[in-house]
Order: C-alpha cells, then structure tokens, then sequence
C-alpha cells in the first residue's frame, strides 16, 4: 500500500496550552480515515497541519511528490462577486464537465436545486456550504480533507455524500481524512479512527462501532488495572494504620485524605448518565391532530404546508421526524407545542400536559448570559434527585460535562457545545412530561452526543425529535415519521425506507427533486408508468386495501389502550408491567406489518 503523507514528531503549542505533543502519524492509498475527540482537543487544528496551511512548532509533514490534496474548512472562503455556475466548475466548458459522470453526479447530488446563474452572495449559509462542497469534489485529488461535511446537509444528502465518498475511489487508491461528529456517516465511509486526545492521537481500526468497542475494551482494561493499584493502597493503608507508632505519627489528614481518594476515584471515561427526573404524570390523552391543515399566506399567495394531517400522539411515545428543509416539519411541531393555530382541521390536547421545546436558537439562555452557570442552576433547586440519590446542582452538572472550572464561568462565556448542554438540561428541570427537540445535536462532540442519548434514554415523557443526525433519531426514538409534500406517513422501516421514498420521488420528477442543471438525457420525459391492474386483481387490492384500513384501526386503538394501561398501572407491578410490555411490542410488531402493506398497496392503486 502506498504512501501518500507522513507527519513525524508533531508538536504544537498555543499560548495558553500544548495542542500536540510528539505526534507521529500517516496517510496510505486507500486510507479513508474519521477523526474524533471532544471539542477544543485540536481536530480542525489536525487537519490544517496534514493539509499544509499551519506549520507546527517543530516536526515536520511529508507528502509523496505529485500527490494532490483539497480541504474543506468549516469557515466560509467562496467569492461572492462568482454565480453558483462559475463557483462550481470555474473555466472548464460546458461540454467537458457535462460530460463527465463525476461532475453530473456532484451537482445532481448537492446543488440541483439551486440555480446555476445565481449569485454567490444571494445564497444562504447552507446552499453555500453545499455550493464549497460540490467545488471540491468535482477535482481529482489523491487526498480530500473535510472538516464537518455534513453541516447543512439533510439525511439525504448525508446518505448521498456517503454513497459518492465511497464510489470516487477504488477500494486501494486516493485518502479520505474527515472530521465529524456524524457517527452513522463515519460507521459507512470510514476504515479507521483517530481519537485526538490529552496531546497525542490514538489510532483505531474501523468506524465508530469499531472504534467505540475497542475504547471500551482499552478503559475495561485501564479501571481494571486502576482497581488492583487501589486495592494495593488500601492495604498499604491498612498496614499503615495497624503499624509502629512512628508510622501512624504520620499526619492523620494526610492519611484521611488518600482515603478519600480510593473512595471517590471515578472509574476511566465513566460516561455520563442522568437519571429520570421527577415528571408530571400524564394522562391517557397527550395531543391528537385530527384532519389539519395549515396555508400561510405568501407574496405570492397562498402556500399550503400541510394538509389532512392526522396524529394521535401516546404517552410515552418515542418519534423521529424527518423531511427535506422546508418541508414542514417545523410548523408540524408547532400545532403539538401549541405556538401554531391549523387552518383547518383540529388539535385535542390533554389537560396534564407540559410541553418544552429545544430550539436551535438558545433563546433560553438570553437573560442568564452574565450569570455564572452554577448560580443558574442553583437558583432553581437546593437538590435533586436522581437515581435514587439526591444531587446538589454542581453534581447534576458535573454529571452532564461540566467540570469543576467551568462551574464559575458566565453563560456567556461558555462554548457552543457547552451552552447547548446547559439550555437541555435546563429544559428537563423544568418537568416537562413533552419533550420536542430540534436539531439537537448542533455543537456537541461523539463524547456529549453519547452522553445526552443517555440521558434522553432515561426520560419518561413523551419525546419528538426532529434531526438530521441519522444515528441520533435510531438511536433514542422507536418509530419515524416523515413530512413529505405536506402529508404525514409513517415509515416502519425508519431511515431507509424515507430515503427509498425520496428517491423514488425524484426518479418520478416530483416535488424535491433533484435533477441536473445540464438536460440529461431523459429530461422532458415522463416516468414510465406502471402496468395497469385487470379488473380482478384491481378489486382484489381494494378489497385487501379496506381490509387494511380496518385492521390498522383496530390494532391502532389497541395500542392507544395498552399505553393507557401501562400510564395508570402500578408502578411497582413489574410483572403486570412486563407483560403490558410484551403485549405492546406485539401489537406494534403487526401494526407496522400492516402499514407497510398498506403502503404497498396503495403505490399499486396510485
């Protein structure tokens, strides 16, 4: 396997820290390598030294002579006075880069529905990250460097970014280094890890289910070893205290002090888990849409987001919605919070109900920007409890990532990530029983991302998240739904079946599409349609098509009933609750059965 970069003996150092220290490190054909780590530990800082634009203190980076590379910063470097046209492909004549597969395939996949003559500077902040994106990957580069590519990117440019990553090259040719905090995409495109950590890079094999597993075997390992240094101090301890009065003359807070240190040592990377807070009961009822509809009133008239929309939402309920930008998916959310009034149509919400929302704006952070974040906290409660043990304020927030320091810093000082931490924490002291969240997973690292999934894991109410974080929505809801030209379906096979559904959208030339600007060849053309039904079999799926219907129903009212029993039963009864359980994984098991043959049948009535 060749070699394409090499760094050797890497040392950086900032004026207030050391960022890299004796590094060693390289770049084979073939590598396609995700590089991990807390925010602020030098992941950006990585990549501009590999790519040649900052030069270490001392050591030194090496490339192959001929071997081309391109970066993809996270800042904002296109040139506004430039259409999108001119951005993309530069000088190269039309008939060239049109002819070319890899150039159609970019611009179909990132910039289609963007106009080609538009100007630079009309865009907004996420058409022109994608605009630096399609830029950088229509060249023929040995090595790409991508610092966070899948900002402002939905799931299905994430999935098609993935797809085209892993085609360019073939299996030991070109290297691929990103930084993401996206773990679904490292998982598909990524052949090893790099954590940067504590000065130093680590190395793993695999993507981050690879490299998560090795971590945890590597920390098994270290706090078993941690657990055999601390039982040797405690008997060394114990010696002490049973020994010569010469020895147990030794200052006794010294001794009290190691201890305390045996007793209160945390294992390695404990990761961070929250339990449950107290939760305002919920009643059978949480909010029902029955038939809505919602029509903004536009400069050009009026717009329908969403029509005959119906969702009867249980408690306890765990659901992921997606859709492209624009869809809806917000004002969805919207009618459930009770900020927005439907144009038609009805929403029945449950007198117990509290529900809160996490914006993206951290709004709820604008009147404590100059207090300090232990203050913030404190001012609410004394204490907490969690997990069966009561938690002063410091300890809740040490628990979700807040060191010792950063206790006494004003909100306003505090990171991206960090004041994100804060805003959902303080959301779920509030008692909420209805938890919205949207794009929840903005400014935080693969550390914290795991660290809230747990904690969410733990939270009793009902829970509606809207995120482009694929991993994210698999990972701490139990059904998806998406929003797709103003309709609200229901996908039991989550994420893959959404995109099935995008692109069969596409290939028909529907709404979202996402052609070439170049007239391809089929341009113009209809959708070749599907063969027509006899009148036997057309009767034949209409008569299953209503039997469907009324099965759905019936197992539908089913699961609304079995919720309602598990929200009044004895919480102590772990059997009576096992069994609801068991009786409710049943019932949903054949639901999503049904709807998904609903679905097929309805494709070959349409």
């Amino acid at each position: 396997m060749a070699h394409l970069l090499g760094a050797e003996s890497l040392h950086l150092e900032f004026p207030t820290r050391v960022i890299f220290d004796d590094v060693t490190i390289g770049i084979n054909e073939g590598d396609r390598i995700g590089i991990v780590g807390r925010n602020g530990d030098g992941k950006s800082t990585l990549l501009r030294m590999l790519a040649g634009r900052l030069e270490p203190d001392s050591g030194r980076v090496t490339r192959r002579n001929g071997v081309t590379l391109a970066v993809l910063d996270q800042s904002d470097t296109l040139d506004d006075a430039l259409t999108v046209g001119q951005t993309i492909v530069g000088d190269i004549e039309e008939h060239v880069w049109a002819g070319d597969p890899i150039v159609r395939d970019v611009i179909a996949g990132l910039a289609s529905d963007i106009p080609w003559d538009a100007d630079v500077k009309d865009l907004s902040g996420g058409q022109r990250r994608r605009i630096a994106l399609a830029a950088l990957l229509i060249g023929d580069h040995d090595i790409i460097f991508l610092d966070e590519p899948t900002n402002h990117l939905d799931v299905e440019g994430i999935a098609w970014l993935a797809g085209h990553l892993k085609r360019r090259w073939s299996p030991n040719a070109g290297g691929l280094v990103v930084v993401t905090h996206d773990r679904w995409f490292l998982d598909e495109i990524c052949t090893a890890t790099w954590e940067v950590h504590d000065r130093l890079i680590e190395p793993f094999e695999g993507g981050y289910a690879a490299y998560i597993l090795q971590r945890v075997e590597r920390d098994t390992m270290a706090a078993t070893m941690e657990s055999k240094r601390q039982n040797l101090m405690k008997k060394e301890l114990a010696w002490l205290r049973r020994g010569a009065p010469a020895r147990t003359a030794k200052p006794k807070f010294r001794i009290d002090a190691a201890n305390a240190l045996i007793a209160d040592e945390p294992p390695a990377r404990n990761s961070v888990s929250l339990a449950s807070m107290a939760m305002q009961r919920l009643g059978k009822d949480v909010v029902d849409l029955e038939n809505v509809g919602v029509v903004y009133d536009g400069a050009t008239g009026e717009k329908r987001v969403l029509h005959d929309v119906t969702w009867r939402i249980a408690p306890g309920e765990r659901t992921g919605v997606l859709g492209i930008n624009g869809a809806g998916k917000s004002t969805l959310l919207s009618l459930v919070s009770g900020s927005l009034q439907p144009t038609t149509g009805k929403v029945k919400r449950g007198k117990t109900i509290r529900v809160a929302t996490l914006t993206q704006q951290l709004f709820e952070l604008d009147d404590i920007l100059n207090d300090r974040v232990s203050d913030v906290i404190g001012r609410q409660r004394s204490s907490y409890v969690s997990g069966g043990k009561e938690m002063t304020p410091t300890q809740l927030l040490e628990r979700v990532g807040f060191t010792s320091a950063q206790l006494s810093t004003p909100v306003k000082d505090l990171s991206g990530g960090q004041k994100r931490r804060l805003q959902l924490l303080l959301i779920l002291l509030s008692e909420p029983n209805v938890l919205i969240l949207d794009e929840p997973t903005n400014d935080l690292d693969t550390d914290m991302l795991a660290a809230i999934e747990d904690l969410l894991d733990t939270y009793p109410g009902t829970l509606l998240v809207v995120s482009h974080d694929r991993y994210l929505l698999e990972r701490v809801t139990d059904n998806q739904y998406a929003v797709i030209e103003g309709g609200f379906i229901h996908l039991p096979r989550g994420v893959d079946q959404y995109l099935e559904v995008r692109a069969l959208q596409q290939k028909n030339g529907t709404k979202g599409s996402t052609s070439s600007p170049s007239e391809s060849p089929s341009a113009g053309k209809a959708a070749p349609s599907k063969p027509a039904l006899g009148g036997a079999e057309l009767r034949n799926a209409q008569k299953e098509l209503a039997s469907v219907n009324r099965r759905m129903e019936k197992y539908g009212t089913q699961v609304a009933g079995i919720h309602e029993k598990m929200a009044t039963h004895d919480a102590s009864d772990y059997t009576g609750l096992g069994a609801l359980s068991a009786e409710l994984d049943t019932a949903q098991a054949t639901l999503a059965d049904l709807e998904l043959r609903w679905l097929e049948l309805s494709e070959l009535l349409a």
